[in-house]
C-alpha cells in the first residue's frame, strides 16, 4: 500500500511529497480575486508555472551551452553523412547520404 502522502508519477513510480516553502508574491488584485471566486488554487497554478519556467530555462541554458557541440556534429554529418544512413527509414533519408 502506498502512503497517502506519496505522489504517483506518470511512469507509475512513487516519491515522497516535495519539500514546500512559503513565499510572498505580488499578483494583480483583480486576477487574484477572480481566481478566488472561481475556486482556482493559486498556489498550485503558481507552482506549475514556476516548474514550467524552470524547465524551459534549464533547456535553453543546456542548448546554449552545447551549441558548439551541435554545430560540430552537424559539420561532421555534412562532411561524412550520417553513420546510419543506410538503415534510416525517414523521409529525409536521402539528405543524409553523401
Amino acid at each position: 500500500m502506498i502512503h497517502p502522502e506519496m505522489r504517483i508519477q506518470p511512469d507509475g513510480a512513487s516519491m515522497p511529497p516535495a519539500a514546500r516553502r512559503k513565499t510572498s508574491v505580488t499578483l494583480d488584485a483583480a486576477a487574484l480575486d477572480a481566481a478566488h471566486d472561481l475556486g482556482i488554487n493559486v498556489s498550485a497554478i503558481a507552482d506549475a508555472a514556476l516548474r514550467k519556467a524552470v524547465t524551459e530555462a534549464r533547456r535553453a541554458r543546456w542548448l546554449d551551452e552545447n551549441a558548439d557541440a551541435f554545430a560540430r556534429q552537424a559539420e561532421w554529418h555534412d562532411r561524412n553523412g550520417h553513420p546510419l544512413a543506410d538503415i534510416l527509414a525517414t523521409p529525409g533519408k536521402a539528405a543524409w547520404n553523401v
